[in-house]
Order: structure tokens, then C-alpha cells, then sequence
């Protein structure tokens, strides 16, 4: 493919002028065709086959945006490591300031689609704000860079934390807004927001961990040896290992947990108040409505989800990590340590520096077959649809330059400091 693109958080990545870590690109091509797939299986699978959405998106949600969040936050080190010493450290900032807040106007804008689509109705200027997968794109590109002035070793410690403690943040504060509390209830609203994709809570525990592991790809890839690439491999599969295994048997203490994980804490029902009383909420905790989508059978009733799989708990931040670790081990494996390499493989890479671009004009087509299609035509227009948002973004790539992209706003606005 001739075409290049400059995309900001890809190439800050991929490009240290001679050195280049190409899985990771590969890895966010792979985690936003996901995407791709599940919003097209969610509008346009009929109503005989949508249970399919439930079951494969709570198992695969881990390969989606909580992997795209993930890489994105990670880009930040490499964005400050690579031009330190050669710009001033304001020029610096200021660059990823820009960034940052370039893709947050881009979430403001699209909040309101997102809770139409959902459902949700929240009047304006309330529904201007929401953690969605832009918003906190944008906050973590910031934010990430200030959590670079503490060591590795502080950045693990608080990550944990605040994974481990935020569901129970959260519960005070539904609490707090259900009883009527103003104070807590503002602090849920900025906290959690009308629909809470990626909420700040646990979210925030993304820009310490994956600024570490961010330091050790950055300094392997500036190294370039087998050696370095290989331990770099090796720490990646070990934490991965280590990090799947904790979100599976992690177990939260029912005396301090506000009975938030009650009747259990390996599998959850859908919150009913009086089937489940003590069940997760869903307006808390979005993904358990993938239980009640995956029952819309009449094969077998699931009567509970795996703690894990649901987006947002505890067990799913150090699952979801531990998985994100392992596939970009994988990935590091084949592509840049045994130089693996195909037209799909580059595909999917063309597909990681357009992500932006892609995640926003999917949504352009989705109205147009609405519960329309069964399962078996899933492979046709599933990928089908991914191929066609390639060779869109392709000829917008090679006949408009990519004018108006995210991508193409970022360089420009990011520009600006430069020449100043």
C-alpha cells in the first residue's frame, strides 16, 4: 500500500526515525475491526439471532475498546521520550495538550448520538457529557503525560488501587445520588456520566499501568536487539499471565462492598429489584445488559455473568489487562521479533492509523439495515462492511490527503505550537 498517513497517536508508536514496533499498530487494526464487527452485529443481526451479539461481544468486549483505550493511553510515552532533548519540554506539552483536547471536542460531538442510540434520554447541555471512548481517549493523552513524573514503581501501586477501590467509590456515590445527596450526585454525574462506557473510575488505573509498560516498549525498541525484544516478549506474557489469573479468582470482600457483588462474586444476575435485589445495576455497569440480550433464546437460560466480563468491575480492569498484555505479546512475537508479514497483516496495520477516522464513520452506515440480516450471512457483510470503511478511508487517503479526518485536524491544530 503507497499510502502513509502521520496519524498522531500511531505514529508517536510505530516511528523513532529507523526503529519501528509494528504489532502495536497491528494490535489497535485488529481491536477496531472488533469494533467494527460488534456495532454491525448489534444493528443489523434480526431479532432471531441478536442473543449471538450478547454471547460473543461479553467474551470478545476485551479485544474491542478496552484494548483501543489501552494503546491509545500507551502512546504518550513515546510522544514525550522521542522529541525530549529535541523540543522544549513546553512545546511538548503544549503538543499533547492539544491532542488531547482535539479528541475530547470529538466526544463532546459524539455523546448525543451515543445516548440516542442507547436509548437514553438526557436533556442539553447534560447530554454533551459522558464517558465514551473518545472523551476518555482524550482526558488519558493528558493526563497520562503529568502521571510520567512518578516512578514505575508509585504508577503500579496507584493503579491498583484504584482499580481494586472503584466500584466501591462508585457505589457511594449511586448511593448517595438515589438518597439525594447534590454533592453526590454531581460528583457520580462527572464521575460515571449519563452512560458510562469508559468511566474515569476505574478507567484512570489505565494511564499509570500502561505508561510503565509504555517506558519498557519504548526503551526495547531504541535498543532494536533480539535481546531486548525477547525480554520485552517475555515480560509481557508473564504480566499477562499473572493479570488474567488475578481478574478471574479476585475476590472482593463482602463486608466493605456495599453488597454491590452479592449473591456472589463469580457470576452476576441483571439487576431486577426483586428477583436481584443486591444485583449489579445496569446503569452503573452497562455490559450486564449483555445478559439479558444473550437470553433472548430459547436454547438455555444463562441465569447469571462471569464478574470478569463485565466492563468496569475490578475483576474485568486486571482481566482485561492481563488479555491486552498477552495478545500484544503475541503480536510483538510474530510481526516484529519473527518479522511476520502479509497483505493482512497489512491491512490491519493501515487499519491501527486510521482507528479514529474508522471508529467515527461506522456509525455513518449502521441505520442502514437494521435488524436485517441472520447469522449466516454474517461472515459476507461483516467483513464485507470492514473492507468497504478501508477502501473509504483509502481513497480518502489518496485523492483528499485525508482533509478533515481526526487524524488530519490533529497535525494541523498540533502544528501550530512547532512553528511557534
Amino acid at each position: 500500500m503507497s499510502i502513509t498517513i502521520e496519524d498522531d497517536l500511531s505514529n508517536d508508536i510505530i516511528d523513532d526515525r529507523s526503529k519501528r514496533i509494528a504489532s502495536i499498530d497491528f494490535v489497535k487494526g485488529f481491536a477496531i475491526v472488533w469494533i467494527i464487527l460488534a456495532h454491525s452485529a448489534l444493528f443489523w443481526l434480526d431479532s432471531d439471532w441478536r442473543y449471538i451479539y450478547g454471547l460473543l461481544f461479553a467474551f470478545m468486549d476485551v479485544l474491542g475498546p478496552s484494548l483501543f483505550v489501552f494503546l491509545s493511553a500507551l502512546s504518550v510515552i513515546f510522544s514525550v521520550r522521542r522529541k525530549k532533548g529535541v523540543l522544549p519540554e513546553k512545546v511538548i506539552r503544549n503538543g499533547i495538550l492539544t491532542r488531547g483536547l482535539v479528541i475530547i471536542v470529538l466526544g463532546v460531538i459524539f455523546n448525543p448520538m451515543s445516548l440516542v442510540t442507547a436509548g437514553e434520554v438526557v436533556s442539553f447541555p447534560a447530554n454533551l457529557w459522558g464517558w465514551n471512548i473518545f472523551m476518555f481517549i482524550g482526558f488519558s493523552q493528558i493526563f497520562s503525560y503529568y502521571v510520567l513524573k512518578f516512578n514505575k514503581i508509585i504508577r503500579a501501586v496507584i493503579g491498583i488501587i484504584i482499580i481494586y477501590f472503584s466500584p466501591w467509590v462508585r457505589q457511594i456515590l449511586y448511593e448517595g445520588k438515589e438518597a439525594g445527596n447534590l454533592i453526590l450526585a454531581f460528583l457520580h454525574f462527572i464521575i460515571s456520566s449519563p452512560l458510562p462506557q469508559v468511566p474515569i473510575l476505574p478507567y484512570l488505573a489505565i494511564c499509570f499501568i500502561s505508561t510503565i509498560f509504555g517506558d519498557y516498549l519504548y526503551d526495547a525498541m531504541i535498543k532494536g536487539t533480539k535481546e531486548a525484544y525477547y525480554k520485552l516478549y517475555r515480560k509481557f506474557l508473564i504480566y499477562g499471565i499473572i493479570l488474567v489469573i488475578v481478574g478471574i479468582f479476585l475476590v472482593v470482600p463482602s463486608s466493605v462492598s456495599f453488597d454491590l457483588w452479592e449473591p456472589g462474586w463469580l457470576f452476576q444476575n441483571e439487576f431486577d429489584p426483586i428477583l436481584y435485589p443486591n444485583g449489579i445495576i445496569k446503569s452503573e455497569y452497562l455490559h450486564i445488559d449483555l445478559l439479558r440480550i444473550a437470553n433472548q433464546q430459547d436454547y438455555a437460560y444463562l441465569p447469571g455473568m462471569p464478574i470478569f466480563l463485565i466492563r468496569c468491575t475490578a475483576q474485568n480492569m486486571f482481566y482485561n489487562l492481563g488479555v491486552a498484555f498477552l495478545f500484544i505479546a503475541v503480536c510483538f512475537y510474530f510481526i516484529d521479533i519473527k518479522k511476520k508479514s502479509n497483505d493482512v497483516i497489512k491491512f490491519i496495520i493501515f487499519y491501527g492509523k486510521t482507528s479514529l477516522s474508522l471508529f467515527i464513520i461506522q456509525f455513518l452506515f449502521l441505520p442502514l439495515y437494521t435488524g436485517q440480516f441472520p447469522i449466516t450471512f454474517y461472515p459476507v457483510w461483516g467483513l464485507g462492511y470492514c473492507g468497504f470503511l478501508g477502501l473509504l478511508m483509502y481513497i480518502w487517503l489518496k485523492y483528499f490527503n485525508g482533509v478533515g479526518t481526526p487524524e488530519w485536524i490533529m497535525r494541523k491544530i498540533g502544528s501550530i505550537g512547532p512553528r511557534k
